[in-house]
């Protein structure tokens, strides 16, 4: 989800769903360690819980940036062992460190001796003519041994030879049951599954074997989804609120990111799909697409009161 799920991307989702846990994009160690921090880690607190994910493959570099990212507040930090793409590969890191067990074992543990609070990891079935099962179990074995206890498991391989990122998200096959038996076979980790879960009835369906679910580009392009997480996946009694409600219930969030000099767009290209399949829809993307872009302060916000006015004119009507 790098270039996607940046903090104006969470505070939305943050406004759609109270209990999921969020994701920050993947951010390399030696960024944490040198870059700019505050633009790369810094959240608003109504993010919370939100876990930090990290890439690279050094040990005491990963250990520095997940101790910056605890210092920061993150409620988690994850090593993500599962990106395939040709930027990542060629900094070492990625999916190619499913072949080096014994080294993410080394990583995860320095991560976890820097930090109080969880250290996970991210990862495939397996790369290109891996076995997955075989990959799958003997890897998840080795970082148990060294202590690591959470997994979240894309439930596909990773082709780092002949498939693009974008390929290697559609065309390698999903297999949830070897996750299932997976998690049978060891009880006591934590399985969280992802990968191709585009609704909540899957959501809940695997929920049955698994102990989580991630969801990711369905999350981001049909964000209404989340609205019902709550209720249906952690049993929240409170009534599910609709997408207008939830488009209002933001409006503050990006005044104050605008008072801060925000561009709308930087906030609203996040939210395009919030309609998918209502009437105004397509109105509301055209408005937000062609206008918020380089929109800043009062004519940003009347830009935003013109999109919701198109979903649904009288109710989504909003008065400064």
């Amino acid at each position: 989800m790098m270039d996607w799920t940046d903090r104006n991307c969470r505070a939305f989702h943050r406004h759609l769903s109270a209990r999921a846990l969020l994701y920050t994009e993947m951010v390399t160690a030696d960024a944490v360690i040198h870059g700019q921090r505050d633009r790369l880690l810094g959240f608003d607190p109504i993010e919370q819980p939100v876990a930090l994910q990290l890439g690279g493959s050094e040990p005491a570099k990963l250990a520095e940036a997940a101790r910056i990212g605890a210092d920061y507040g993150y409620c988690e930090i994850n090593l993500n062992v599962g990106c395939p793409s040709e930027r990542v590969q060629s900094g070492a890191f990625g999916a190619c460190l499913m072949r080096e067990p014994e080294l993410v074992a080394d990583c995860l543990t320095a991560m976890r001796e820097a930090v109080s609070v969880p250290v996970t990891v991210k990862h495939r079935l397996g790369v290109d003519d891996d076995d997955p099962r075989e990959r799958l179990f003997s890897f998840v074995e080795t970082q148990a041994k060294a202590g690591t206890t959470s997994f979240v498991v894309h439930a596909r391989k990773a082709w780092l030879k002949g498939l693009s990122p974008k390929e290697n998200r559609e065309l390698p096959p999903l297999d949830y049951e070897i996750v299932a038996e997976l998690k049978r076979t060891h009880p006591h980790l934590e399985i969280i599954l992802n990968g191709g879960i585009a609704e909540l009835d899957t959501a809940e369906r695997e929920l049955a074997r698994v102990d989580g679910v991630m969801l990711g580009r369905a999350a981001y392009h049909e964000p209404a989804l989340l609205l019902s997480v709550d209720a249906r996946i952690f049993g929240d009694g409170a009534p599910v609120r609709s997408a207008d409600q939830a488009a209002r219930d933001f409006r503050p969030w990006i005044l104050q990111r605008l008072s801060e000099g925000a561009v709308l767009h930087s906030i609203t290209r996040h939210m395009l799909g919030l309609f998918a399949g209502r009437p105004g829809a397509r109105q509301w993307r055209r408005i937000l697409s062609e206008r918020a872009p380089g929109a800043r302060g009062a004519q940003a916000i009347a830009i935003y009161d013109d999109a919701l006015n198109a979903v649904h004119p009288r109710e989504s009507a909003v008065a400064e």
